[in-house]
């Protein structure tokens, strides 16, 4: 037996072993090598927001003026029609937020509480709507109500009324609102899962009637709701697609729209955008404290041993009929309208009255045999695949630490750099890299990155990666290290034990992330239309360009062309996983 008495003044038992002073210091190096990617991480993609935001208070220590310390940004900010942007994102934002959030809730109540048919269907909508970017729909609508548009050459007279009603606060709202839907669903439905029947069944014993169960069991969702309004109210006040297209068009000004302006101005008003840049994450940061405030001294915890599984409402063909109208109908004004606009737009002749035999492919063939627009077209894939391929790559090596119960210090720390990434929209992104690549200091430093593909990139990279990594940490996590360990023990080299054991069952995540990296890079308008170098168009930028010459059966072509495509890519990539990766699919079928 094993003596373990204590010697007095030892820091280890008699018997144990001694840990050497060498393999110590080793440990301490190899963990401070694990911050170093982390670190270079932050370096080259948030300490450029930071010098950026650093401009509007300090203008002199970033070159763009004399005072070392100064509010006279936030001044005119405050002022003028910067202030009536402001006040217009503040708006929009709250009316989003609330309008998706009861969609969601009617959706999610819908799709997990009721006999509701197709609800397959409309979970896979509800991806399709989270997949497209925003501006998308707002060009589906722009093309349906403009001068000369689709409604108006197909009908004979100009929709002035309903131009109005699609370029104004409306029109803004609904589509950012459609857009945060399945959001705030994810985040709705996440809750309403854990939430079992003896709650329901308390309020009708007590001679409740539909209303006052609906009193019990709100507050109980609360966490779901405030974070879907959260989510959504973060989401529309940093989103650009809308700000450069419906509201641009109706002369509703949005605050993104505004520092894009500032930016691209000559000479460029780097301390006006980086005021707005500080009220921008203001608004957000509002968004999160009032969540938070709201959750805090209440509990809801609703998940316990005596919890009984939820029991569906089984609708009759009245409420089937009901239901089934206001879901379809949902969807027909979110995705639908927009598409139908985008289809007849590159259907329809350039100009010229229209009939059933103007109908034709000709823009079709106008963009398959045009080298500029197939050439942005390449440009982009190339640089959707290169983001999408280093997303996975780092994604799954951040996911891996964020997963480790062991991550320590150099976990936590890649947490909230990650927090913070997903928290900064992407237009201020592009405006800190922008700036900072652009400094003398840069070049002099060897740092030539400003006017290049690579900035570009990296711009992109910034976008898909913190949401790389969330999706990848949770599969990652499932692994025990068990399977390595064994795949070892029997002679396998590190990579190979890895790709034996780990990546059959991480494959479905793997290739789910790198398709929603890819057509999320592949029409990115905020970063593309900032950080583009010359002489390469992207995509959304050689898209919107046409649609600003008036060609709209041209951009409306490419848009149906890349979506098309899009969609292929998917379809083929899914059924290559599925048969040559035979082990995901079991799992599919297991969850």
């Amino acid at each position: 037996m094993t003596d373990t008495t204590l010697v007095p003044g030892s820091r280890t038992a008699v018997g144990a072993p001694r840990v050497p002073r060498r393999d110590a210091l080793r440990g301490r190096a190899a963990g401070a090598l694990r911050l170093l990617p982390w670190i270079g991480f932050a370096a080259v993609l948030l300490l450029p927001v930071a010098g950026f935001l650093l401009v509007a208070i300090s203008p002199k220590s970033m070159g763009q003026g004399d005072s070392w310390f100064s509010l006279s940004s936030f001044q005119q900010v405050l002022s003028g029609w910067t202030l009536h942007a402001l006040l217009d994102s503040l708006l929009v934002g709250i009316g989003a937020a609330v309008l998706a959030t009861v969609i969601a809730g009617a959706l999610a109540w819908l799709t997990e509480r009721t006999t509701l048919k197709g609800q397959g269907l409309w979970r896979l909508l509800l991806w399709a709507l989270l997949l497209a970017p925003s501006y998308l729909e707002s060009l589906g609508w722009t093309w349906l109500v403009e001068q000369q548009g689709v409604l108006d050459r197909m009908l004979g007279h100009d929709p002035a009324a309903l131009r109005s009603v699609v370029f104004g606060p409306v029109g803004v709202i609904w589509v950012l609102a459609s857009r945060g839907v399945p959001f705030a669903y994810l985040a709705i439905t996440a809750v309403l899962r854990g939430l079992g029947r003896e709650f329901e069944d308390a309020a009708r014993t007590h001679g409740g009637g539909r209303l006052a169960t609906a009193r019990v069991i709100l507050p109980m969702l609360a966490p779901g709701l405030w974070a879907a309004l959260a989510i959504v109210f973060a989401e529309s006040i940093s989103d650009y697609g809308v700000a450069a297209t419906l509201a641009s068009q109706g002369n509703f000004p949005l605050i993104t729209g505004a520092m894009e302006q500032s930016i691209s101005t000559f000479p460029a008003d780097f301390p006006s955008a980086s005021a707005m840049g500080w009220l921008l994450l203001g608004l957000v940061g509002i968004a999160l404290l009032a969540q938070r405030r709201s959750m805090r001294g209440r509990s809801f915890q609703i998940l316990s041993g005596r919890t009984r599984p939820a029991r569906r409402t089984r609708l009759g063909l009245g409420g089937q009929i009901a239901a089934l109208t206001g879901v379809v109908g949902f969807f027909l004004a979110a995705a639908g309208v927009p598409a139908f606009g985008a289809a007849a737009a590159s259907l329809l002749p350039s100009g010229g009255q229209v009939s059933l035999s103007a109908l034709g492919l000709g823009n079709f063939r106008h963009v398959l045999h045009s080298g500029e627009l197939m050439s942005a077209l390449g440009y982009s894939a190339r640089l959707a695949a290169i983001t999408a391929c280093a997303a996975v790559v780092l994604g799954a090596v951040a996911g891996r630490a964020l997963a480790r119960q062991s991550g320590g210090r150099a976990g936590r720390m890649l947490d909230l750099l990650l927090l913070a990434a997903i928290a900064l929209p992407s237009v201020l992104l592009a405006s800190g890299y922008i700036f900072t690549y652009n400094l003398p200091i840069a070049s002099s430093l060897g740092i030539n990155l400003y006017g290049t593909t690579t900035l570009l990139v990296i711009g992109y990279l910034a976008g898909a990666l913190p949401s790389a990594a969330r999706l990848l940490s949770g599969s990652l996590g499932q692994v025990s290290d068990s399977l390595l360990w064994a795949a070892r023990t029997h002679g396998r080299r590190p990579a190979a034990a890895w790709s034996g054991a780990v990546l059959p069952l991480v494959a479905g995540s793997l290739v789910w992330t790198w398709l929603i990296a890819f057509c999320g890079t592949l029409l990115e308008l905020p970063v593309s239309q900032l950080l583009a170098p010359p002489g390469s168009e992207p995509l959304s930028v050689a898209i919107t360009r046409q649609l600003q010459g008036y060609n709209l059966g041209a951009g409306a072509a490419m848009t149906v062309v890349v979506v098309l495509g899009a969609l292929v890519l998917i379809a083929v990539v899914l059924g290559a996983m599925r048969l040559f990766l035979p082990a995901a699919r079991r799992l599919e079928a297991l969850s």
